[in-house]
């Protein structure tokens, strides 16, 4: 299991990234796309790195919602 992040980029496009794997990071015209897209870099990028034997990052992150003074 894995934490994305999602959300609307620039150019229209959403954007999803994992943070727990930094260079993991996609784009798709919907949601949906972009989800895929990023299940497939994760899957991609843990693949290389089991090949390279290197340690693979655990998920850690922790998500918090701030309320901002206005």
């Amino acid at each position: 299991m894995r934490q994305i992040i999602i959300y609307p980029g620039e150019n229209g496009y959403w954007v999803a990234q994992c943070p727990s794997l930094p260079p993991c990071i996609s784009q798709g015209k919907t949601k949906e796309e972009a989800i895929f897209n990023i299940q497939e870099a994760i899957e991609l990028y843990l693949e290389l790195l089991r090949e390279e034997g290197r340690i693979i990052p655990e998920d850690k992150v922790k998500t918090v919602t701030l309320s901002l003074k206005s």
